[in-house]
């Protein structure tokens, strides 16, 4: 009788972790990825379980020794690629994604840093600040490259300036989102030059500005990405995108005291509004749609 217990049944049920970890946490990146060729759908919730299970130790598990439990995560991250397997789900599926696309050691790295960044800094000057943007956003825009490339190198250089600018968008408008949580959580202030008595309408546009920046630089790029992912990359781009211009639209005091949301009646339409706009190439479909918010 053929045995049933095979190391590619783990690596599947493994990766089944991540894609679990991934829907419950989060909806955009859920949606974007079922968009994706469904050949490179379960590499993209590999790297995606990983980053979060790292974000919950600096974020959530307050109770807990949270370097001590990162120190035994990167300790066990790195073990896993040498190896090949690990009994941890979540990293036994990342390590077989980093091993079949080559994902560059001193990425994963940086992602590290920035997650020790979370563990001691309070605020950042503007160095600081571009350094934890590229190690934990960044460069988990070049991890999801090299799987959407399918490691020929070509396509990946020419591209990966729009996946670090992708990277770097969604992650500010997370901290503008999230600006009130992270100050009075997790006493954090991302942005530079803006201390703990909040920001005010000026900081607020000068941000917004350079975010919008990112996105501009990101769609050009994205427009180029494999059939593969273009789809599914491009619908969490316009989710992202709408949020922010949600949060462009809200009053200061409104990013001050509570987190804004995309409503349940976009998610549903995010799908068909995603694939005409790609298409389109330009924003004014869906910005008539925003002014239903």
């Amino acid at each position: 009788m053929k045995k049933l217990y095979k190391k590619d049944l783990y690596d599947k049920t493994a990766t089944q972790c991540s894609k679990l970890i991934t829907n419950r946490y989060s909806t955009s990146f859920s949606l974007g990825i079922k968009m994706l060729d469904r050949g490179i759908r379960m590499p993209i919730y590999g790297i995606y379980g990983f980053v979060r299970v790292a974000d919950e130790i600096v974020d959530s598990f307050h109770e807990y020794d949270k370097k001590k439990l990162l120190d035994e995560f990167v300790v066990e991250t790195f073990k896993a690629i040498d190896e090949g397997i690990s009994t941890n789900p979540v990293l036994n599926a990342f390590q077989l994604v980093v091993n079949e696309y080559n994902i560059e050691r001193h990425h994963i790295q940086a992602f590290f840093d920035s997650m020790y960044q979370d563990l001691e800094k309070k605020e950042y000057t503007p160095a600081e600040y571009e350094e934890y943007i590229y190690g934990s956003a960044q460069v988990v825009g070049l991890m999801c490259l090299k799987v959407f490339c399918k490691g020929e190198q070509c396509n990946y250089e020419d591209l990966k300036g729009g996946a670090e600018a992708l990277g770097a968008a969604f992650q500010k408008v997370n901290f503008l989102r999230d600006y009130k949580d992270d100050k009075e959580a997790l006493g954090r202030a991302y942005f530079p030059n803006i201390d703990f008595k909040g920001l005010d309408s000026q900081a607020k546009e000068a941000i917004e500005d350079d975010i919008e920046m990112d996105f501009k630089k990101a769609k050009e790029d994205i427009l180029r990405l494999p059939k593969c992912a273009k789809f599914g990359v491009y619908t969490a781009y316009l989710y992202y995108y709408m949020l922010f211009r949600k949060i462009q639209n809200s009053p200061l005091e409104k990013i001050l005291q509570s987190r804004v949301r995309i409503n349940n009646f976009f998610k549903i339409m995010l799908l068909p509004v995603s694939r005409v706009d790609m298409h389109l190439q330009h924003y004014s479909f869906y910005q008539r749609i925003l002014r239903n918010f």
